[in-house]
């Protein structure tokens, strides 16, 4: 039994998925499918690598990874194949897969064909694929050589002796702000000193939390979560509305 896990931007109160899952589902009616989200902000293909980012490693070697993000339906938008780490993604060639991996061969893309004309090709294109690599299908023969993808460049954390500059690069379901700065590289520029968060015009965070209850209620904090990213919260609240937290913004880390 293969599993599909489903990344999309298409939302929950329309047909898309549906006919999505009934498209896999015909042509391989034993698939495990296995939704990630489908509340990507349209067309928002940070929000999307980022969500396969922290979920891909947690499946079996096999796994087929479907991420329809920003499927823009123009006669020379790609579809692509993309062969990494014993997984296999599907995904439009919008640069969201250059997101997703910082290095990708051109061996391990193949470019996926388009039969016919559809209005909603994104449905039968990955239908396609899935049905091909679910019964054991050679990647090699999947469609032609890839190219080039189209690149899209991460947003880098600035590194300073004194300082590191991160930015929001999700804010969850919960109203937590995600900043682009991992662990390893905190305690790499930190060197035991001091810290100081600074974000907006809040108070600075001078304390690092391994709980969201380290605080008292309606207390800010950071911690590094699950993934390894640092994280602004506040304990039984909405960081990002009440401090004024989307992607994007600027925060700064101060070593003293």
């Amino acid at each position: 039994m293969s599993i599909v896990t489903l990344t999309t931007d298409f939302g929950s109160s329309d047909f898309y998925v549906g006919a999505l899952k009934g498209a896999l589902l015909r042509q391989h009616p034993a698939l495990q499918l296995v939704d990630i989200s489908h509340e990507i902000k349209p067309f928002n293909i940070i929000q999307g690598a980022f969500a396969v980012q922290q979920v891909w490693p947690e499946f079996a070697e096999g796994s087929i990874h479907l991420i329809a993000v920003n499927c823009i339906y123009a006669p020379d938008f790609r579809y692509v194949a993309l062969r990494h780490g014993g997984h296999y993604f599907l995904a439009p060639d919008n640069g969201l897969l250059t997101l997703l991996f910082d290095a990708i061969a051109p061996e391990d893309v193949r470019i996926l064909p388009i039969e016919g004309d559809h209005h909603f090709p994104v449905r039968q294109v990955f239908a396609d694929a899935v049905a091909h690599l679910a019964v054991g299908g050679s990647f090699d023969t999947l469609g032609i050589p890839g190219e080039k993808l189209l690149q899209r460049i991460n947003l880098q954390p600035v590194i300073m002796p004194d300082r590191i500059r991160g930015t929001v690069i999700h804010v969850d379901h919960f109203d937590n702000a995600i900043v682009n700065v991992r662990w390893d590289l905190f305690e790499q520029v930190r060197k035991d000193r001091k810290f100081s968060l600074f974000f907006k015009r809040n108070d600075p965070i001078t304390r690092l939390s391994n709980n969201y209850c380290d605080v008292a209620e309606g207390e800010p904090l950071c911690l590094f979560n699950s993934s390894g990213f640092l994280e602004i919260a506040i304990n039984m609240g909405r960081a990002a509305s009440l401090l004024g937290l989307r992607p994007e913004e600027v925060v700064e880390l101060v070593f003293e």
